[in-house]
């Protein structure tokens, strides 16, 4: 099939472009967040093609992925076809409300008998209210990465974008606390002002050890993030960080909040979660000295990410999705 999608989310794409088909992604000549294109620093086959609005209009297109409320204007805008009406659609819900009124946040796209929302996690699915919307989950599914957990290195790898800007919500603030036990490794996108910032806030000051990685290619972020000791995960308000997945897949124990989807991708027995930042530092400690209890951690976690988040699995349950409304709209 062909199938629109915009490059949005570059892990959850990744993923999703590995299956069968021919995606269309719209690029744009300031590659804005509109027509991004193709990824640039992660991996994608040649069946993933860049696609301008002009083209659209004169090209089959047998399915839309939806992950914003506007691309379904968009949609109509550039192939002359209504989502959900004329041209099948899927939305998907990577995020987990913002709007500041939880456990009553009413969906966007809340009461439409046109769409089907696809949420990422079960987590995601509880706390959005989408009425009379049709909802179901396709959990995460990853690209194995190339590199297997090292962990010779006496440090913590943390991945997370915008870490300044999100500040609480990415547990910005917590992170004095576990570099005063570790040095921090901090890669994503916008990372680079992290440590001046970290020096300047309540708690912080200057000489922590944390380091930016400003956006680093994926293959050559995990062969580092392979080396730290552990994945330090302290995201309070987040849908489940695919980077956190990747990890465990690498046979890296894990310490993270025990907060939204995390409490059930992450067993006892491959990490430390908790609500008590106490706690998770005190494991922190615990796994800078006890190498062998790090691997026993990492080889449990491996397992888990290896049997629940699989990319087989991922794209067999997208592939049923697709055929089932495709097939209905016919």
């Amino acid at each position: 099939m062909n199938i629109l999608l915009w490059h949005v989310h570059g892990s959850w794409t990744t993923s999703f472009v590995h299956g069968k088909h021919r995606y269309l992604i719209p690029v744009t000549p300031d590659r804005g967040p509109y027509g991004l294109g193709r990824a640039r620093t992660y991996p994608w086959p040649d069946t993933a093609v860049e696609i301008t609005p002009e083209q659209l209009r004169s090209t089959d297109v047998d399915l839309v992925i939806l992950q914003r409320p506007e691309e379904i204007d968009l949609t109509t805008q550039w192939t002359g076809r209504t989502p959900g009406r004329v041209l099948p659609a899927i939305y998907v819900e990577h995020n987990t409300p913002k709007d500041g009124n939880v456990p009553n946040s009413r969906h966007p796209l809340a009461d439409r008998d046109d769409l089907l929302i696809a949420h990422v996690t079960h987590f995601n699915e509880l706390f959005w209210d989408t009425g009379a919307t049709r909802t179901t989950v396709v959990e995460h599914g990853i690209v194995p990465p190339r590199v297997e957990w090292t962990g010779e290195l006496d440090r913590l790898a943390v991945v997370t974008n915008e870490p300044v800007r999100r500040w609480r919500v990415t547990g910005t603030d917590l992170m004095p606390r576990f570099a005063r036990v570790a040095p921090l490794d901090v890669f994503g996108m916008g990372v680079a002002g992290l440590p001046d910032a970290l020096a300047r806030a309540p708690g912080g000051g200057p000489g922590l050890a944390v380091t930016g990685h400003d956006d680093v290619p994926q293959d050559r972020m995990h062969a580092e993030v392979a080396r730290r000791r552990a994945y330090l995960h302290l995201c309070r308000w987040t849908s489940l960080g695919l980077s956190l997945i990747e990890a465990m897949a690498m046979g890296m124990p894990v310490v993270a909040l025990a907060t939204t989807e995390a409490v059930d991708a992450v067993p006892a027995d491959a990490g430390v979660l908790s609500t008590r930042v106490d706690t998770l530092v005190e494991a922190t400690r615990w796994l800078m000295t006890d190498r062998d209890a790090a691997s026993r951690l990492g080889a449990r976690a491996r397992d888990v990410a290896k049997e629940r988040f699989g990319l087989d699995r991922f794209l067999a349950d997208w592939d049923r999705l697709i055929e089932e409304e495709t097939c209905a709209s016919r």
